[in-house]
């Protein structure tokens, strides 16, 4: 394929931004013509690649699933999962909204206490930084990739998605907590569940839930299915399994050795070394190894500005691991 790259992103030591064409439309129909170069690139650019000038999205959404389904074979259906059909697209149900706007109504996270780290750059690193979590870890198997559209993005310097990187700080991590961790599974929980660190320091009980709706476990060190790098693999306070969890066969609880461990790991993972910063701009597209990296998002002031933003989702490629296994989330007939 012919197209131009500049890796790694700015103040990152990872990902890539590419261009393919002059325009979103140009863009995808070269993508489809040569799938497997922009999947190489972004195994290449271990798990993130930014493509600037995609504003044709907005008039035709269907290009956004287009090029999601270069990625893998399946692209997520928000209207046959959990999620709430308030935040999914009224005409494309494979695009799930994320705005603090109407209907959706999503307010932004916190603003972080300081709101500067001591390098006077926003705070990345765990616990000043909470909210890191890879999307719908709570599945099995959990999903590929993620492409991330800014219809609307917040004003500057604000409204940012931030990137850690699992491959990079598992390769960093010392011998000792590398072994500890490697043949380890932690126990993720769906957001709203009340399994979070949050409802267990404050002594609420979970809610029951059914079967498809079950903490998952999954293994905190994954083997890429493209590179075979191995990858750190985790979320923190909203997406673990804060009773039985966060890690099978360690001491559960938000004051037990498994959250000990976990605090340590995150807050490796999250060193700013690791990290990456995005700074939206309108017609950004953001696709990101959901099998590598870890997410948070920034504050933006919502009570005076509207953000708009499009995800979609992509399975097909777990990995050896997840051969053969049903949807956990799709309730049994």
């Amino acid at each position: 394929m012919s197209f131009t790259r500049a890796a790694p992103l700015p103040g990152a030591s990872f990902g890539s931004t590419v261009r393919l064409g002059n325009d979103a439309g140009e863009t995808v129909a070269a993508a489809e013509r040569e799938p497997k170069a922009l999947v190489a690139a972004l195994a290449e650019a271990k798990g993130l690649l930014l493509i600037q000038g995609m504003n044709g999205i907005a008039d035709g959404p269907d290009l956004l699933i287009r090029l999601s389904r270069v990625f893998g074979p399946e692209v997520e259906d928000y209207r046959h999962t959990l999620t709430d059909l308030k935040s999914v697209h009224v005409s494309v149900p494979e695009i799930l909204l994320v705005s603090n706007m109407a209907p959706v109504s999503k307010a932004p996270p916190r603003r972080p206490e300081p709101p500067f780290a001591a390098d006077g750059l926003i705070p990345v690193q765990y616990p000043h930084r909470k909210g890191w979590h890879t999307d719908q870890s709570y599945r099995r198997p959990p999903p590929d990739i993620s492409l991330f559209y800014a219809v609307t993005p917040s004003e500057k310097d604000t409204g940012q998605t931030l990137f850690a990187n699992g491959i990079l700080a598992y390769e960093a991590l010392p011998a000792a907590l590398k072994a500890k961790v490697d043949k380890l599974d932690g126990l993720h929980a769906q957001p709203g569940s009340g399994r979070s660190r949050e409802a267990a320091l404050a002594g609420r009980m979970p809610r029951a839930f059914a079967a498809h709706e079950r903490s998952q476990r999954q293994p905190v060190v994954r083997t890429h299915p493209v590179t075979g790098e191995r990858s750190l693999y985790l979320c923190e306070w909203g997406q673990m399994d804060w009773f039985e969890g966060p890690f099978v066969g360690m001491e559960p609880g938000p004051h037990g050795a498994g959250a000990a461990l976990l605090d340590e790991i995150m807050a490796h993972l999250t060193e700013r070394r690791f990290c990456y910063a995005h700074e939206w701009t309108q017609g950004d597209l953001l696709i990101w190894d959901n099998r590598c990296l870890v997410h948070a998002a920034t504050w933006f002031d919502g009570d005076r500005e509207g953000r708009l933003m499009w995800r979609t989702t992509v399975h097909g490629n777990p990995g050896a691991y997840y051969a053969g296994e049903k949807k956990s989330w799709i309730p049994a007939a």
